[in-house]
């Protein structure tokens, strides 16, 4: 997951920019809930490609979603379970053996769509894809974490109790005896956010913070300048 590793990958951030800048290829990284489908429509409207893992993972599962009567991104976690239902292991390890496919996927058809700007929608758990594919993703693209403040720990945790989108847990769900599982989720879901963290911000080449990004004055060029000032700085 690149944990620890965050100085040493920022120091080729110079070689791979001048690969990710033209044109401008970004991928976006961040927890679920922190922004990365909303700016990627945002950027799609402006005239970039797009590529969406979510989609791409949700039509690589649809038969076993049929079978279930699941569909969309919803079905995708209605399929999954909560992390302590009898087939949520086994069903999260099939859902990173997709995204690991559809990453890779992504990657290798950089070179196809290399005729404008693309931005690349990554799932919170694509830190779990293994180092071969994110060193590729890193050598390939500009990679932005929407990184969000503890104090909106609890915005994020709300929002996947309301809206539940697939999460990889991978160990951290850890309830106690007496708790619902919703109460687990608001002991844990913290736990989870700062087991990322590291790894996220590793990945990144620049992080942006969700609660700037909140400002409805903030818009695709705010946006990209705050990307491109960072990597400028980075030099």
């Amino acid at each position: 997951m690149l944990t620890g590793r965050g100085t040493r990958y920022r120091n080729l951030t110079v070689l791979m920019q001048s690969e990710a800048s033209l044109p401008l290829r970004l991928a976006l990284v961040g927890m679920s809930g922190a922004g990365k489908s909303f700016w990627t429509k945002r950027l799609a409207a402006e005239g970039w490609t797009a590529i969406c893992c979510d989609d791409c993972i949700e039509r690589t599962l649809a038969p076993w979603l049929a079978a279930g009567g699941y569909s969309g991104i919803d079905g995708v976690a209605a399929w999954m379970g909560w992390p302590d239902s009898a087939n949520y292991a086994q069903r999260e390890a099939q859902y990173l053996e997709e995204e690991i496919h559809t990453l890779g996927e992504a990657l290798t058809s950089l070179d196809q769509r290399s005729e404008k700007p693309l931005v690349l929608d990554t799932t919170g758990s694509v830190i779990y894809t293994g180092n071969n594919l994110l060193l590729r993703l890193r050598r390939r693209m500009t990679v932005v974490y929407l990184a969000a403040s503890a104090e909106e720990q609890q915005l994020l945790i709300e929002r996947y109790l309301s809206d539940p989108k697939p999460v990889l847990w991978r160990g951290a769900f850890q309830p106690r005896p007496g708790e619902s599982p919703k109460e687990t989720v608001v002991r844990c879901y913290p736990t989870l956010i700062s087991a990322r963290r590291q790894s996220y911000e590793a990945l990144a080449h620049c992080t942006l913070k969700v609660a700037e990004l909140r400002d409805p004055a903030f818009d695709v060029a705010a946006f990209l300048g705050k990307i491109r000032g960072q990597l400028e700085r980075g030099r």
